[in-house]
């Protein structure tokens, strides 16, 4: 294997060689990442699905080039993931999602509920034990809020009431999904599954994030008004980058996941003057972290058992569950007259969320390369169908999805999720630092 190679590279042996391995495969994967993520937007797809696929052909089943096993990359890959969560957090305007409140909160509920339950009993008719139905049925009930403002954003929809409906109802989601990842990750450490256990965990997940914004409200706007007077340039933003970690470090203390505390240190900061330059500095970073995560899930991928008959059956029935109950949810808000089949058709993708879950059940062997494989098999399944799906319904052509400016507001998410394209012409004020 290649990757048996690697070490020699090095000046030395032992501890030398090992980060020239490393360093080695960081290269690898972020170079395989970014064009695997370009080749995708060519065809019109979103920058995820060609970093997953680009890892996959690096990784240990083909090329061999990275090790996504290796406990530094490994480190690596997950604070990626704390700048993923950051940047959505970051996004999430809570208070203008209000204002679609109720048809958000009846697509959100449905599409949580009704994947969930449908990809757990499925599970179990196969013959799965517990934990791993719970994880494939949680991979299901997350929504890429990335993927689906590119998309909405290219169809030029973002900013109707079906792409407000939906970016509501995919934030309601994640957090639930996200609480869930919280009550999941515990079971999966070696907790009991009763129902005193996962209340427990649900009520440290659901009270860290209430308190954390409750207390971020009062104290940060203060202190990174006061930060930004510090005469140093990148301040700002590394110092909110350190609030991210110290909160997901806190949200894990507290028993609940990592990614709840850098979310809840996102939408603390949404509300803060420096957002924007936080903003700029988080996607600095979020360039090279957040395609090394997105390429050592691919990475991770044993081709052998992604095609294995157990994971093609399990994987079939997990992406068919996965179009037809977060289509339906669209369906849910109908007192509200809107496209509803634009709306369901968009909370489709599961994106980076439900790579999130795929990576846990794998790193805590709650589930086998076949199981993996299946559920790798529903998330890229489902982010590839999507954008041409809703250029369909739309009735938008390629010519004026590419003719269509993204939101500015979501300029950032985008560029990192899903591969938003560099813009022409002025860009709005950015807050600056002294």
């Amino acid at each position: 294997m290649i990757l048996d190679l690697l070490p020699a590279l090095g000046p030395d042996s032992g501890a030398t060689s090992g980060v020239t391995t490393v360093f080695m495969m960081l290269a690898v994967l972020v170079t395989a990442a970014r064009l695997g993520g370009w080749l995708a937007t060519r065809v019109g797809q979103p920058s995820v699905l060609g970093e997953l696929i680009a890892g996959i052909l690096v990784g240990p089943s083909l090329l061999g080039l990275a090790d996504p096993a290796n406990p530094y990359l490994h480190l690596i890959a997950e604070f990626g993931v704390v700048i993923l969560l950051f940047e959505i957090g970051l996004h999430t305007d809570l208070s203008s999602l209000l204002k679609v409140g109720p048809a958000a909160l009846s697509v959100g509920l449905v599409g949580v509920v009704l994947p969930f339950g449908l990809g757990y009993f499925t599970g179990t008719w196969l013959g799965l034990e517990t934990l791993p139905a719970l994880i494939c049925g949680a991979a299901l009930t997350a929504t890429s809020i990335g993927i689906s403002a590119r998309v909405l954003g290219d169809l030029g929809k973002l900013k109707s009431l079906e792409g407000r409906t939906v970016i509501g109802a995919a934030v309601l989601d994640d957090v639930v999904g996200l609480i869930i990842l919280a009550v999941i990750s515990t079971i999966a450490a070696g907790g009991l599954i009763t129902t005193a256990s996962v209340a427990t965990t649900a009520a440290a997940a659901v009270g860290f994030l209430v308190v954390a914004l409750l207390l971020g409200q009062l104290v940060a706007p203060k202190l990174f008004t006061a930060i930004a007077r510090i005469p140093l340039t990148g301040t700002t933003g590394a110092l909110a980058l350190a609030f991210a970690l110290a909160l997901a470090a806190g949200a894990q203390m507290a028993g609940s996941a990592p990614i709840i505390g850098a979310f809840a240190a996102g939408l603390i900061l949404h509300q803060t003057p420096q957002r924007e330059t936080i903003e700029e500095a988080t996607n600095m970073l979020g360039y090279f972290f957040v395609p090394i995560f997105f390429a050592s899930v691919g990475a991770a991928v044993d081709v052998q058992a992604l095609v294995h008959p157990d994971s093609l059956r399990l994987g079939g029935l997990l992406l068919v569950l996965g179009i037809l109950t977060k289509f339906v949810s669209g369906y849910a808000p109908f007192w509200v007259p809107m496209r509803h089949a634009l709306v369901g058709a968009a909370m489709v993708p599961r994106g980076e969320v439900g790579l999130i879950f795929a990576q846990m059940g794998l790193a805590t062997g709650a589930l086998s390369p076949q199981l993996f494989g299946a559920v790798m098999i529903m998330v890229i399944g489902t982010t590839f169908v999507t954008p041409p799906w809703l250029a369909w319904l739309s009735g938008t052509t390629r010519k004026d999805m590419l003719a269509n400016a993204i939101s500015d507001d979501l300029d950032g998410l985008d560029d990192l999720v899903s591969g938003g394209r560099s813009h022409t012409g002025s860009h709005p004020t950015r807050n600056s630092e002294h």
